[in-house]
């Protein structure tokens, strides 16, 4: 059994997803790459001075501001000739990628850098607070959308990040799941194959943010895949190349296994809002699996 390149031993809370798809990632990618990864929790878990998680090369920028620094590396990288032996990976959460880091990623994209940007969007700031971000699904209940007499949470729908990336004419875009791990390392190598600037958003259940027992971050990731509500794509050259297709489960399985969104469950017209987001990302998509 090969050695894992992310180790044991940090301090995530039990059933992170981000930590589950963190080694997925970097085990896929190999020891010959170098990461560079902002603030934020996966940061904070894994490399607690003195100590590290990584087994590769792990640069820790500011916030915003990962896809400026594994820009700066992949043009050192190019100079000293080493373009084709070493990938690199920037890393980020999704206030650090759809929000505070937004520039930086679209600045690296249409540069066309040969790196892939890894999203792990676990859809809110939940290493300060378990704030709502631009990925914070509709309707979610988080210290800064809360829900009350006149909100019944987050007022505004995910940011379509997949599509803004695509929008700069890279050459692979793809969605992912912790759920789905042989599924997510495919397209990590998929993504490094291909030279010019690569993103996948990867959905990691949260525990603490999203109230969800320790042991139901597999199935939670699944049943947002499942009821539509994350659909998994791939872009090749701006062209929608692949899609997992899903016999569609009703929305409330994946909403009655979380606390963030207990407030909706006696609330049906809140529910069918969020039906008809699923069902939109089905038709959008062409996801259903249809019946042979």
């Amino acid at each position: 059994m090969s050695k894992t390149l992310f180790n044991s031993g940090h301090t995530a809370c039990a059933g992170c997803g981000q930590s589950m798809a963190a080694r997925l990632v970097i085990d896929a990618a190999g020891s010959n790459t170098i990461v560079a990864n902002n603030t934020g929790c996966l940061e904070v878990f894994s490399t607690k001075y003195p100590e590290t998680s990584w087994g590769v090369p792990f640069i820790h920028s500011l916030f915003e501001n990962a896809a400026a620094v594994a820009s700066g590396i992949e043009s050192a990288v190019k100079y000293l000739g080493k373009g084709d032996e070493i990938n690199i990976i920037a890393q980020a959460g999704d206030g650090g990628t759809a929000d505070i880091g937004l520039q930086a990623l679209s600045g690296m994209l249409e540069r066309g850098h040969n790196i892939l940007y890894v999203c792990y969007d676990n859809e809110a700031y939940m290493n300060t607070g378990v704030q709502r971000s631009g990925l914070t699904p509709f309707d979610t209940n988080t210290t800064t959308s809360p829900v009350g007499s006149a909100s019944s949470g987050n007022l505004r729908p995910k940011k379509p990040m997949p599509e803004i990336a695509n929008a700069h004419g890279i050459p692979y875009v793809a969605t992912a799941s912790a759920g789905l791990p042989l599924d997510l390392q495919r397209k990590v190598k998929k993504a490094i194959s291909i030279k010019g600037p690569k993103y996948i958003q990867v959905h990691v259940p949260c525990p603490l943010g999203w109230r969800h027992e320790t042991n139901l971050t597999i199935n939670v990731a699944k049943l947002a895949v499942d009821t539509g509500l994350y659909p998994l794509i791939e872009y090749e050259n701006g062209i929608i190349s692949a899609r997992r297709q899903i016999t569609p489960k009703p929305v409330e399985e994946y909403l009655k296994v979380q606390g963030r969104f207990k407030h909706l469950l006696k609330n049906p017209e809140e529910i069918k809002k969020i039906q008809d987001i699923a069902d939109n990302n089905i038709k959008k998509y062409g996801l259903k699996l249809e019946a042979s």
